[in-house]
């Protein structure tokens, strides 16, 4: 897969970068492909569709023309119709990805997974956003979640490499794990 990224998604996520910023819309296509990466998540139908060899490009762009009629950018719709004629369509996920990594570099944005058994409210998340600006000098901070009920309590945390795990469940493991030794 690394080989992939290198030869496909970062020179795509590259290009559609360069464009952003010659138009002064980086955060703007930031916003469309994040958009754009949920309903994907959320529509396993649409993702099936797009990846389906056998469907015709012509009909591919069709349902992304009926689908993002007016809420998205051009740029970010023509980008998603070159993606379908080079057959590259399989790769809008990791190529958004990439554009997501670029813009955080750019803005000097730090991503924090948060793992929780519930969502996370406002006051929780500045408070986060605050702790990870101390622990990684960043100047912003992008928040990722997820629920996970089988934390029992608390929250994970992973920037980068570093996961900082405040969950019940890992403490009790952390204790287990002193308790045999």
């Amino acid at each position: 897969m690394s080989a992939i990224v290198g030869e496909i998604v970062e020179p795509y996520a590259q290009a559609l970068m360069s464009v952003a910023k010659s138009n002064n819309l980086t955060n703007e296509i930031g916003d469309n492909i994040r958009a754009l990466l949920e309903l994907l998540e959320n529509s396993p139908d649409l993702k099936q569709f797009l990846a389906n060899p056998v469907i015709k490009r012509d009909d591919k762009k069709a349902v992304i023309g009926q689908v993002f009629r007016e809420e998205m950018n051009p740029f970010v719709r023509n980008f998603v119709m070159l993606l379908i004629d080079r057959g590259r369509i399989l790769f809008l996920e990791p190529i958004g990805q990439q554009y997501l990594a670029l813009l955080r570099q750019l803005n000097k944005t730090v991503l924090a997974e948060v793992t929780s058994t519930v969502e996370l409210n406002d006051g929780q998340r500045h408070s986060l956003s605050e702790k990870v600006k101390g622990m990684t000098g960043a100047e912003n901070v992008e928040i990722s979640t997820k629920i996970d009920p089988e934390l029992i309590g608390g929250v994970i945390i992973k920037v980068g490499s570093q996961v900082i795990d405040a969950s019940l469940r890992g403490q009790l493991r952390r204790i287990g794990i002193r308790l045999n030794a």
